[in-house]
């Protein structure tokens, strides 16, 4: 690790802390050449699979993405934004965990779907509306029908 004030390359670590979600560690380090401190975070980096959409188009996986119809669908709800991050890094996990290269868009809003239904049941209907393209009314009845009956 480079000395950002005298660029030298030798420093020690003095601490190293885990930080907010354990997936991150934060190092506070000296210059071995200028002796001043500084800190570095060391973080894990996720290698997502690509995300296949309905029409066969493959891209990569978006984090922000996800969160946004996430956050939709539990606007004006009483779900607090770190019961939106949970769900979102439960997701992520699962995902990440099935160890595949990619992973068809429906199997990711399958994922979402199944936490949301115990998090909120109307974040749970507002995402199913968008994920599985609700034509009539009559698609949001037996989608809630099913929601009870579970």
């Amino acid at each position: 690790m480079r000395c950002p004030y005298c660029d030298a390359i030798e420093t020690k670590v003095i601490d190293s802390r885990n930080v907010r979600d354990s997936h991150s560690i934060r190092r506070r380090r000296e210059c071995l050449e200028c002796t001043k401190r500084f800190t570095t975070y060391e973080n894990i980096e996720f290698s997502m699979p690509y995300i296949i959409k309905n029409d066969g188009r493959r891209e990569e996986y978006s984090h922000a993405k996800l969160r946004k119809g996430i956050e939709k669908a539990c606007g004006k709800r009483p779900v607090s934004r770190e019961q939106v991050d949970d769900l979102l890094q439960s997701v992520e996990k699962t995902i990440f965990e099935l160890g595949f290269k990619e992973i068809k868009t429906h199997e990711v809003g399958e994922f979402v779907i199944k936490k949301l239904r115990f998090l909120d049941p109307v974040a749970y209907v507002r995402f199913a509306s968008v994920y599985k393209q609700f034509k009539d009314i009559d698609e949001f009845v037996d989608e809630i029908k099913v929601k009870e009956q579970s």
